[in-house]
């Protein structure tokens, strides 16, 4: 993190962090200031945007230390272009792998199908630690702008919040609870999210790459195993850098004896995992059986989510607008939770650059706009995200029928289609130089800065006007 990607702990915030003093004007020519709540990837890939437009911000986030987790991070090629902007590309491909061949396998190791990867995937380990942060209880907003109340009873101000916060969103709530009370609230925002599946994950410690040559390889090697039908298991496997393994065993729920109380809470319970890592010891995969991987693979490597799911219709009211999870939480079967971070991201700090003047109006017009420019590409991702995990997961009948049409019937030629589809969206920040386009796939056209656009008319009328015949003759006269 740079010095203004600030996490506060019990102090007053600096640089524009006040207790107690006046709200900012109602119009101004300054640049919107930024709360970003959640410093997840769409929340610190904002801050970093936004350090470059030259928009003050502040990120905070709940929790004082986030554990590493034995899990993998897709990339699509659609995000690459924003990256190269920001300057991180490079050192990407140096932590990463693309994906190569993908083969799925039965339960007794037995090919059913090989693929070339959908995405131009990298597979990236994550782990993450953050500094000690303060813990976000409150926001209040009206029409002059919102303000953090913070555990220690300390407030920042701001004109615009945006929750960042993740898939159970405490800014979400809080508005959700607001709009609620107002019966502004569509009813498909109030159900629960979808619990559809249990993910266990990991990552091994280095291993021989005499032993494992595949290790040594420049592709990531991608393997899904699909248990028999009696079995509610997937699993899965994932080569990267530094000589390691990626795995992970999806549980279909509706078809799991999993005791509810045991698996309840997503929490990383090293225990409990190590209960079921005992059950799934014997499962074959193309380096041994899973126990191999597990006795490779230390307990703060390994974690159990719930892979949940919820599209939410409302993203933005007033000056809070929700990105990442905190407005969709898609499921990970198609690689697309990243990327759509990215992409918010992305969008948001178009929108927000586009501000000016500073005005209530003008906030809720560039919310609106982000959210008219996300949402049709977003409920795709997320129809795509239930078809794939149907490909990857399920096991009733129904989708192992499904799977195997997929697998061998669709042709070549609509995979290809889909391809060129998903990778036409690569958006790139407006106010920074623009990535020239590469490859041989169109590219999807973006919404051009209204900003950029009014100065360049502002710049080419007064350049018209000063080169008149009169204005010529008045300057000579002077």
């Amino acid at each position: 993190m740079n010095d203004k990607t600030r996490v506060y702990n019990d102090q007053i915030p600096p640089n524009g962090g006040f207790k107690g003093s006046n709200l900012p004007p109602l119009v101004t020519d300054a640049p919107p200031r930024v709360l970003i709540a959640g410093a997840g990837l769409a929340g610190l890939f904002l801050g970093v945007l936004l350090e470059k437009a030259g928009i003050p911000y502040d990120i905070f986030e709940r929790s004082s230390e986030i554990k590493p987790i034995g899990a993998i991070m897709s990339l699509a090629s659609t995000v690459m272009p924003v990256l190269e902007q920001v300057d991180v590309y490079e050192d990407l491909l140096k932590i990463s792998k693309p994906a190569g061949l993908g083969t799925f396998y039965n339960s007794k190791m037995e090919i059913i199908s090989q693929v070339n990867p959908a995405r131009a995937d990298v597979y990236v380990p994550k782990d993450v630690k953050t500094d000690e942060a303060t813990i976000f209880i409150q926001c209040c907003k009206n029409h002059e702008g919102v303000m953090l109340r913070f555990n220690d009873n300390t407030t920042i101000h701001g004109d615009i919040l945006v929750g960042s916060d993740g898939a159970h969103s405490s800014v979400r709530q809080h508005l959700y609870k607001t709009l609620a009370k107002q019966n502004q609230l569509p009813k498909s925002d109030i159900k629960n999210m979808h619990k559809g599946y249990i993910s266990l994950v990991g990552t091994t410690n280095a291993l021989d790459p005499v032993k494992y040559p595949s290790l040594t390889e420049d592709d990531c090697e991608t393997s899904f195993i699909i248990g028999g039908k009696n079995t509610p298991y997937s699993w899965s496997t994932f080569t990267i850098p530094d000589n390691k393994i990626c795995w992970s065993v999806t549980i279909q729920l509706e078809l799991s004896a999993l005791e509810e109380d045991q698996f309840s809470s997503s929490d990383w319970l090293p225990q409990e995992c190590r209960i079921l890592m005992d059950k799934l010891r014997d499962f074959k995969t193309p380096y041994g059986t899973l126990g191999v991987l597990f006795d490779s693979t230390s307990n703060d490597r390994i974690s159990k989510v719930y892979l949940e799911d919820m599209f939410y219709e409302t993203w933005t009211h007033g000056r809070t607008v929700l990105i990442g999870d905190a407005a969709h939480k898609i499921l990970p079967s198609n690689g697309q939770g990243a990327v759509n971070a990215i992409h918010d991201a992305t969008i948001l700090a178009n929108c927000l650059y586009d501000i000016k003047p500073t005005s209530f109006d003008n906030i809720k017009e560039a919310l609106m706009d982000y959210k008219k420019q996300r949402y049709d590409l977003v409920k795709d991702q997320y129809a795509q995200s239930h078809f794939s995990a149907k490909l990857l997961y399920g096991k009733n009948f129904s989708e192992r029928v499904l799977r195997y049409m997929v697998l061998h019937w669709i042709p070549a030629s609509m995979q290809s289609k889909q391809i060129v589809k998903d990778s036409a969206y690569r958006p790139q920040a407006n106010f920074l130089p623009q990535i020239p386009k590469r490859g041989t796939v169109p590219y999807f056209q973006q919404k051009p800065s209204k900003r950029l656009e009014n100065g360049k008319l502002a710049k080419e009328k007064k350049n018209t006007v000063g080169n008149t015949p009169h204005s010529a003759a008045t300057a000579a006269a002077v």
